[in-house]
């Protein structure tokens, strides 16, 4: 059998729609939907002065939809989860974070650069205050990823909730 230079042509043409079909039916394949796959990975936390935080494993599910995270922390007992995705009507990312005693927050925003920053709604805490909750996601040069979670009123940062380091496990 003999193959001619146009039946090669129609294969690769053939091979190449059939490629582009199955990105098209990839909902979650854009580059929004990959814009938080820096956090992705199995790392160490570490504070800001050096101590072990914990431990959280990131990874993506629901076909490239979900992102979602495991936290350990290094004070026995404590542990979390946050599920995380881009929601295309609103146009931002979203967080739910669910920790072991209950406690949840909900986070929106979106990658400026070469950090995710959501924030959540306001709120009273328990002085009556409004706040709400400021979470940074950093991708330093070194690729580890520092985390910062701001409390703030209005626009002033009121206290620091968290400032990790994630250092990714070899």
């Amino acid at each position: 059998m003999k193959v001619k230079k146009q039946d090669i042509i129609c294969i690769v043409i053939l091979l190449g729609h059939i490629g582009a079909a199955q990105d098209e039916s990839c909902a979650c394949c854009t580059e929004i939907h990959r814009a938080f796959d820096f956090w992705i990975g199995e790392w160490t936390v570490t504070n800001p002065d050096g101590t072990v935080a914990g431990k959280s494993t990131i990874v993506k599910s629901e076909l490239n939809c979900v992102i979602q995270e495991n936290w350990i922390s290094a004070k026995a007992g404590y542990t979390g989860t946050s599920t995380n995705f881009y929601n295309t009507i609103s146009g931002q990312w979203e967080q739910l974070w669910i920790d072991n005693s209950g406690v949840h927050l909900k986070l929106k925003g979106n990658k400026i650069d070469n950090q995710m920053i959501l924030s959540s709604d306001e709120f009273k805490d328990s002085t009556g205050t409004l706040v709400r909750n400021r979470i940074t996601w950093t991708l330093n040069k070194d690729g580890t990823v520092r985390q910062l979670w701001e409390v703030l009123k209005g626009e002033i940062v009121e206290s620091i909730a968290f400032d990790g380091l994630y250092r990714r496990v070899e």
